[in-house]
C-alpha cells in the first residue's frame, strides 16, 4: 500500500520522469566502455594510463571551477523563467560530445571530446538535478517531497542498471551510436509533453534599451544570488548540509573520478566487469529508494537516513581501497544499495529548510558547495593514485588514495549528527527586493 501510494505520488512528475530515465541510460551505456576507449587511444598497449587518470583529474577541477558560479545561475533562472527551458538546456549537452566518439575513436576525436564534455559538465552536471528536485517540489506537497525525491534517485539508479545491461551486451561499436540516438528523445520528449510550473512575474520597461536591459538583469543576478547565499548562511539546517555535502563530496567525487582506472590497473577489469560492478549496485538502488525509504522515511526521519548512508559510504570507500582480491570489489559496491540514500535524504533536508520561492536558488548554491569540493579533490587524488598505481609507490597499497577520501566523508558523517532539520516556515525568506514566481501546479 506505501508503494502504491507513493508511485500515486508521482503521476505530476511523469513527463519529467521519462526523458531523464532515458537520458540518463543514454549517458551511463557510455561509462564501463569509456575507460577502455580512452585507455586505447592515449596509452596503446597498456593496464595503466596516467595521462587518463591526469586528463579525469583535469576535467574535473576545470567543471569544479566553473560550476561553482553556474549551479546557482542555472538555479536562480529556473525560478525566474522556469523550469521547462532550463532542462532542455542541460540534457542537450551531451548530444555532440557522445556523436564525435560515435564517430571516430581516435587520439584527436578523444582530446576534443574531453574539452567538449567538460563544458557539457559544466552545464548538466548537478544541474539536472536541482532543477528536477525544484520541479518535483512546485509539485509535490512538502511532507511527500522526500517520497518524490526517492523514486527520482531511484528511476536515477533503475537508468543506470538498463545503461549497464545495455553495455554489457551490446558491441562496444554501436554503443555510443545508441547512446545518441537515446539522448535526442529526451529534450526533444520534453519540449512536446513537459508542463511549465513556474509563472515568471510581469515584466516591465519591455522597450527599454538594450545596454539598460543588461545592466538591470545583471544587477538582478547579484541580487539573487547574494539572497540565496543569505537563505543558507542565516539558517542552521542550510549551513550544515553545505558542510555535510561539501565533505561528502569531497571525498566522494574523488573515488568516482579515479575508481575505474583503479580496478582496470589492479585487477585487470575491463567493460564487462565493470557493467557487473555497476548493474549490481544499480538494482540494489533500486530497490532501497524506491521500496524502502518510503517505508523508512516516516519513521526514522531525513538525519538518521544520511547519517546511515554517509556511514555506509566510508566502509564502500574502505573496501575498495583495502581490495586484496578481484571479488572485495563487488562486497564493496553493495554498500551502494545504502549510500544512494544521501542524494534523496539530502535533496529532502534543503526542501524543508527552503521556501517555495528559493528552491532551485537553494539547490543551485549547495550544489556548487558540492562543485568546490569536487574542484578540489582531483587536485590530490589524480597524482596520488597515479603514484600509488606505479612502480615508485612507497609501500604496495593501490587504493591508499581511496582510504584518504574516506578521512572525508567521516568529516562528513560528524556533521551529519550534528544536523537539526527545520521546516521551510522557519526559514529565512528571500530579500523583498527579490522577484517571487508562484507555481502553476502548486
Amino acid at each position: 500500500m506505501d508503494f502504491l501510494k507513493s508511485f500515486r505520488e508521482l503521476k505530476p512528475l511523469l513527463h519529467l520522469l521519462i526523458p531523464l530515465c532515458v537520458h540518463w541510460i543514454a549517458e551511463e551505456m557510455t561509462v564501463s566502455v569509456l575507460v577502455d576507449v580512452t585507455t586505447k587511444a592515449l596509452c596503446p598497449g597498456k593496464s595503466t594510463c596516467t595521462q587518463a587518470i591526469y586528463l579525469t583529474g583535469i576535467q574535473q577541477t576545470v567543471v569544479g571551477i566553473f560550476k561553482m558560479v553556474v549551479l546557482p545561475i542555472l538555479g536562480q533562472m529556473a525560478d525566474d523563467y522556469g523550469r521547462k527551458p532550463l532542462l532542455m538546456l542541460t540534457v542537450s549537452t551531451t548530444i555532440i560530445p557522445f556523436g564525435l566518439l560515435a564517430w571516430d575513436e581516435s587520439k584527436p576525436f578523444v582530446y576534443t571530446y574531453y574539452v567538449l564534455r567538460t563544458i557539457s559538465y559544466i552545464i548538466s552536471q548537478g544541474s539536472i538535478f536541482c532543477i528536477s528536485v525544484a520541479y518535483a517540489a512546485d509539485v509535490v506537497e512538502d511532507g511527500k517531497r522526500a517520497i518524490a525525491f526517492g523514486w527520482i534517485t531511484g528511476l536515477f539508479s533503475a537508468s543506470h542498471v538498463l545503461g549497464n545491461v545495455l553495455a554489457r551486451f551490446l558491441p562496444e561499436v554501436h554503443i555510443f551510436e545508441v547512446s545518441v540516438v537515446l539522448l535526442l528523445f529526451g529534450p526533444i520528449y520534453m519540449y512536446l509533453f513537459l508542463i511549465e510550473t513556474v509563472r515568471p512575474a510581469p515584466r516591465q520597461e519591455e522597450q527599454s534599451h538594450c545596454f539598460a536591459t543588461i545592466s538591470r538583469v545583471i544587477q538582478q543576478r547579484c541580487k539573487s544570488m547574494t539572497a540565496a547565499v543569505n537563505v543558507v548562511t542565516r539558517s542552521e539546517t542550510l549551513r550544515r548540509i553545505a558542510l555535510i555535502s561539501f565533505f561528502y563530496e569531497l571525498g566522494m567525487s574523488g573515488i568516482s573520478s579515479i575508481l575505474l582506472y583503479y580496478l582496470k590497473s589492479a585487477f585487470g577489469f575491463n567493460k564487462n566487469e565493470f557493467s557487473e560492478l555497476l548493474m549490481m549496485v544499480g538494482v540494489g538502488s533500486i530497490v532501497s529508494q524506491i521500496f524502502v525509504l518510503p517505508v523508512v522515511n516516516p519513521l526514522v526521519g531525513e538525519k538518521v537516513i544520511l547519517c546511515i548512508s554517509i556511514l555506509a559510504s566510508i566502509f564502500y570507500a574502505m573496501f575498495y581501497g583495502l581490495a586484496w582480491a578481484p571479488w572485495v570489489p563487488y562486497l564493496s559496491a553493495s554498500f551502494g544499495v545504502i549510500y544512494v540514500l544521501v542524494k534523496p535524504a539530502t535533496y529532502a533536508v534543503i526542501s524543508k529548510a527552503s521556501s517555495s520561492s528559493n528552491q532551485g536558488k537553494t539547490q543551485g548554491l549547495i550544489a556548487s558547495v558540492q562543485s568546490v569540493a569536487s574542484l578540489i579533490s582531483p587536485l590530490a587524488m589524480s597524482p596520488l593514485t597515479s603514484w600509488f598505481l606505479s612502480s615508485d609507490a612507497p609501500f604496495d597499497l593501490k587504493g591508499f588514495s581511496i582510504l584518504v577520501a574516506s578521512v572525508c566523508m567521516m568529516v562528513s558523517l560528524y556533521h551529519a549528527m550534528l544536523l537539526k532539520p527545520e521546516e521551510s516556515s522557519k526559514s529565512i525568506a528571500v530579500d523583498d527586493f527579490e522577484t517571487v514566481e508562484a507555481p502553476l501546479l502548486a
